[in-house]
């Protein structure tokens, strides 16, 4: 075992034994658990088009496919590829709060999706006013959260965690640069040529 594995679980057995309380437990749960807390995604999604109207859309949409390309990085290519064992399967003494299937554990693909979409939220509205800001540092704090807690409740290493960031992070931008990139391309370029500002 190497000096990096050794620290990884030396972190996570302080994260999921040592900086845990009862009174989180139930709070980690609900943030990990996509059908317990769907409605925060909604109400999430709600405020897009509140802000952004019809282009609340576009950003709804770019957030869905940074998180597919994120989620299917994490489980259909990392988890495959890594075959690691998940700290409540491996590691003795595990405070495991949750019924988990046997599956590989790195990267965790919740903190993936919740990256990418913090991630499409930061890169859409943190020019905005005083309450954009606002719901991108409220979006941020609830990724950080979900991450958090797939280590708290037993099921993934801090380092399944940190790739999993950085895969939604990635996707996201990746995402972003290609719409970009294709709005520049063809909208755009359509655009101009219909108005006869095109040579």
């Amino acid at each position: 075992m190497g000096p990096i594995e050794q620290a990884d679980i030396w972190l996570f057995r302080l994260m999921n034994q040592h900086l845990v309380t009862p009174a989180f437990d139930d709070l980690m749960v609900f943030l990990t658990d996509p059908k317990l807390s769907v409605h925060l995604l909604i109400l999430s999604a709600a405020f897009m088009f509140v802000r952004r109207g019809r282009d609340g859309f576009t950003v709804l949409l770019l957030a869905a496919l940074a998180v597919g390309i994120a989620d299917f990085t994490a489980s259909g290519i990392m988890k495959p590829l890594f075959h690691r064992v998940r700290p409540c399967f491996a590691l003795q003494g595990v405070r495991l709060l949750v019924n988990q299937p046997s599956s590989w554990s790195m990267a965790s693909s919740h903190a993936a999706n919740a990256a990418a979409v913090a991630s499409i939220v930061w890169i859409f509205f943190r020019g905005g006013s005083a309450v954009d800001r606002a719901y991108v540092l409220l979006m941020m704090f609830y990724g950080v959260l979900v991450a958090f807690s797939r280590i708290y409740i037993g099921v993934h290493y801090p380092g399944d965690v940190l790739a999993g960031l950085a895969i939604g992070i990635v996707s996201a931008g990746l995402v972003y640069t290609i719409a970009a990139w294709t709005l520049k391309r063809f909208v755009h370029t359509a655009a101009m040529r219909r108005t006869g500002s095109w040579p």
